[in-house]
């Protein structure tokens, strides 16, 4: 069924549209070619418009909170420049599955391919890192184009989606209808799992004698933590989650093994690679998790993946039981399998006591200093501070590695950093759009004095619309992951690693209108961070200067396998 609502011209289309999505926060930045869309937003109070300072920014703050929450993130840019700003963010949300709906401005459709004013092909150049894409020619398809986008966005994998919009067809009039439902037969996700698979799935774990669960960011995209603790509680299993998967599974619980891959721990690591049994669900296998697909695939194990995007499937690694289909839903009908079979798991006793003897490495553990501030412990001290209750955005490098392994999240959708991409700008503007989704909740963004430079002018947003969050910059005047691989693969040659002439982060957040503070001393950095947090209604820059040399332990070089792990300076 289709309402009729009267003409209406393009542009109040797009917000009616909107408006019927239940958006509540688009993300943005003016520009000729969408004026008219800014005309109508500026005549409504339904949708609320967040000016960011910079497009990329726009994008970023609609990431973050759409994965802070279970809503479809959309943002708004201009033709031209505006749009180009906008593809860093957009390639961030497509490498992480995002649900994501991007609205951009186009020249009149007579000026396309005229090399007008601000005119770029924005289907072509975002065609490789969207979902989908849709240029408009006809203000009687605007409607049915955006119940689309919205649609595709949030089913089966998601994804950004964008709608290009010419200028005139803004101001192009037609019978508004909005449809209630999309029927698409290029596009039918398939959501349940095959019956005889999930079976067949059943059997293997009930006879694994060294089972191990690998879950990934389809956990969370799917909502689907509560069905995962269930499961791996049935099961009595080792779990571990990818960067992108944290939160999934509870990390403050003994079946947690820790995050795999590249700078995973020595445990998980190590089931991984020497189970019998590895029950993958929406996890990827990709390079940074599994390390040289070959040298995985010399220990011989059953794997069985759950995914809802069967390209996913046996990408990377063959795999002997594919599922395809919605995970929640896999994981429901599995549960309930072996809640049900009057065959019960193996005992496991042995594996635990060998996953008991590699956790005894203590692969996390560092070397403290009275002298010096320790960027781990200074992850600690957060969620100590925050009772491990905040929402932790980051950018990208060591300090994004050492929050995802010292920070103990215990819920989905708490972390959200750029796992795919790995875009440095990130957390900033991230944070932001994390805020305005859960107003009043603690939004911590940790960061380094590299990343934070990258969209550091929205700390006008944040003053703008008084959104509340706390910056722990983990301040070593080095670009440090950067500093990090040179000391290893390129014999300490640290080119362009070193951040010289910083700014007095102090008073840059003061200029902005904020509240800065430095911290030297690690006796001072527990009442500084209590300090901050206590200030409920201010941004608080938290300038932290730590230890210069640090690195972060475990790690896999790249090419190498998964076992093959340095743990630490002395193995140098």
């Amino acid at each position: 069924m289709e309402t009729p609502h009267g003409v209406l011209n393009g542009a109040e289309i797009v917000v009616r549209c909107l408006q019927e999505e239940n958006v509540e926060h688009i993300f943005g930045y003016p520009g000729g070619a969408v004026l008219y869309l800014y005309d109508e937003i500026f005549k409504q109070e339904k949708v609320k418009h967040i000016l960011v300072r910079h497009e990329q920014a726009a994008i970023h703050a609609a990431d973050g909170y759409s994965r802070s929450t279970q809503k479809v993130g959309v943002a708004l840019v201009t033709s031209g420049p505006g749009l180009t700003n906008a593809v860093t963010g957009i390639a961030t949300a497509y490498m992480d599955s995002i649900p994501m709906v991007i609205l951009s401005g186009q020249v009149p459709t007579h000026a396309i391919g005229q090399d007008a004013f601000q005119e770029c092909d924005t289907v072509g150049i975002t065609r490789p890192c969207v979902k989908h894409n849709f240029l408009v020619k006809d203000v009687k398809d605007l409607a049915s184009t955006i119940k689309k986008a919205f649609y595709i966005a949030a089913t089966g994998r998601p994804g950004p989606v964008l709608v290009d919009i010419p200028k005139d067809i803004t101001t192009h009039k037609c019978e508004f209808h909005y449809p209630q439902s999309v029927s698409m037969r290029s596009y039918n996700p398939t959501v349940k799992g095959h019956q005889g698979q999930i079976k067949k799935a059943l059997q293997l774990l009930l006879q694994a004698e060294r089972p191990m669960v690998y879950t990934g960011g389809g956990i969370i995209l799917a909502n689907a933590a509560p069905e995962l603790n269930r499961l791996v509680d049935t099961l009595g299993f080792p779990c571990t989650n990818t960067l992108m998967g944290l939160g999934g599974y509870r990390a403050t619980d003994e079946k947690f093994m820790g995050m795999p891959g590249m700078h995973g721990t020595y445990e998980a690591n190590m089931a991984m690679q020497h189970c019998d049994v590895l029950l993958a669900i929406g996890a990827r296998f990709d390079d940074r998790v599994i390390g040289n697909p070959k040298d995985f695939a010399t220990h011989p194990r059953k794997i069985i993946h759950i995914d809802i995007d069967p390209s996913s499937i046996s990408k990377r690694v063959k795999v002997d039981v594919p599922i395809v289909g919605d995970v929640a839903e896999v994981m429901r009908e599995l549960t309930a399998l072996l809640e049900a079979s009057e065959q019960k798991p193996r005992d496991i006793r042995a594996w635990w006591e060998q996953i008991n003897q590699w956790r005894g490495r203590e692969c996390l553990k560092y070397k403290t200093s009275t002298d010096v501030i320790k960027p781990q412990s200074v992850i600690e001290t957060l969620w100590k501070v925050t009772h491990g209750d905040a929402f932790v955005t980051s950018d990208v490098g060591q300090h994004q590695m050492w929050a995802a392994q010292y920070y103990k999240f215990d819920q989905p959708k708490r972390w959200i950093n750029s796992g795919g991409l790995g875009t440095m700008g990130f957390g900033l503007p991230a944070a932001m759009g994390v805020q305005m989704a859960n107003p009043g909740a603690t939004v911590a963004c940790v960061t380094g004095e590299g990343s934070i430079q990258m969209c550091i002018q929205e700390l006008s947003t944040c003053k703008q619309y008084h959104l509340p969050i706390k910056i722990i910059n983990l301040n070593n005047r080095y670009l440090g992951m950067v500093r990090q691989w040179q000391q290893l693969d390129y014999g300490s040659r640290y080119s362009e690693s070193y951040m010289d002439s910083l700014p007095d982060f102090v008073k840059l957040a003061e200029a902005y209108g904020h509240v800065g503070m430095q911290v030297h001393d690690p006796a001072d950095l527990e009442s500084a961070m209590r300090e901050a947090f206590a200030l409920k209604d201010r941004v608080v820059f938290m300038d932290i200067y730590t230890d210069r040399t640090e690195n972060v332990w475990p790690m896999v070089k790249a090419g190498k396998g998964l076992t093959e792990m340095l743990l630490g300076a002395e193995e140098l």
